[in-house]
């Protein structure tokens, strides 16, 4: 998985897998709706560990890049440093519906569950997909969080089967990497930027001249390493280099939101004592090969959504092109 090219140079060696999923207890899912006219979006949901989320919580961080968009959840998570749901992906008009389907999934699992923070995030597939017609569903992101496993595709599928990156067909990409004992793994749904600022691992793909950046990515990075949610934040800033890595500059009208979140030290939803808890965190100066693994799986999440792609016609006969396409 990732970017199947040999030419394609890590400085870090990739999991098993080269996904995010190589962080053990990360599984992802997928339900893609699409009646091959004019609807061409769907689901992506990432279980974020094994075991019930909801009762032993992840520490977990967010970062806005920028704040273009309609995410549910963030607030929660940076005020109490920890994420208790799955995390669900799908195109801007659907969060509100994904949300509900995310919460029920949560009340069967929990029957005493009288409040929780659902995380959802979204980009917007519009031009390639009928976003008006509402046509994802609560069974959608059911699916979703059902089909989770830790192989999954990346590219056209999910909720990143509308989405456009650099012009190109963007989607899911995902990609992973070693850190001395400790993994890193990310996963981004792409749909931002214009042909011209593309970058293929720092060579300019095209000449094009730069059209306005109306977009989003959203970046998910996972890691087994014992972080705070303080660590975690960090962690999340760095998605930005990665992104910039790849031509992105983050335009005004594009959404860039990373949320972090390690699967160690899992927090309890109620204390058995009143006894303080010892958690084991490293030391900042521990943290550099973290934050330069962080940058590449980044880096390559995102060119791996556009190389993992075909020929793509959506909407009204839109097309978008894909990397392997234009590079030949």
């Amino acid at each position: 998985m990732g970017i199947q090219d040999r030419a394609y140079r890590r400085h870090f060696p990739t999991g098993a897998r080269n996904l995010i999923t190589d962080v053990a207890g990360v599984k992802v899912g997928h339900k893609t709706v699409d009646d091959n006219a004019n609807i061409h979006s769907g689901v992506t949901a990432v279980i974020p560990a094994d075991g019930n989320v909801f009762r032993e919580k992840l520490l977990a961080a967010s970062w806005v890049i920028n704040g273009f968009g309609k995410t549910i959840g963030l607030v929660q998570i940076d005020e109490l440093g920890t994420l208790e749901t799955p995390i669900l992906l799908t195109n801007t008009l659907s969060v509100g519906t994904v949300s509900t389907a995310l919460v029920r999934h949560l009340i069967q699992e929990n029957p005493d569950l009288a409040s929780v923070n659902p995380v959802v995030a979204e980009c917007n597939d519009g031009p390639l997909s009928d976003i008006r017609s509402l046509a994802i569903t609560e069974q959608d992101a059911g699916d979703a969080l059902d089909n989770a496993r830790e192989l999954f595709q990346e590219g056209s599928v999910g909720a990143g089967r509308g989405m456009t990156c650099y012009g190109l067909k963007g989607g899911i990409g995902s990609s992973s990497r070693k850190a001395g004992a400790y993994t890193i793994g990310t996963l981004a749904l792409t749909n931002f930027g214009s042909f011209a600022d593309l970058r293929f691992q720092g060579t300019e793909i095209a000449n094009d001249h730069p059209m306005e950046d109306k977009g989003s990515c959203i970046i998910l990075i996972a890691t087994d390493a014992p972080l705070s949610s303080r660590q975690l934040k960090r962690l999340a800033r760095r998605a930005q280099s990665g992104l910039a890595r790849t031509g992105g500059y983050t335009g005004n009208g594009s959404g860039e939101i990373a949320i972090a979140f390690s699967t160690q030290n899992r927090i309890p939803a109620k204390s058995a004592t009143q006894e303080p808890t010892t958690f084991h965190f490293l030391l900042d100066d521990q943290l550099n090969p973290l934050f330069q693994a962080t940058v590449e799986s980044v880096e390559e999440s995102i060119l791996s959504s556009l190389w993992n792609n075909d020929h793509f016609i959506g909407r009204d006969g839109n097309e978008r092109r894909c990397l392997r396409e234009v590079m030949k």
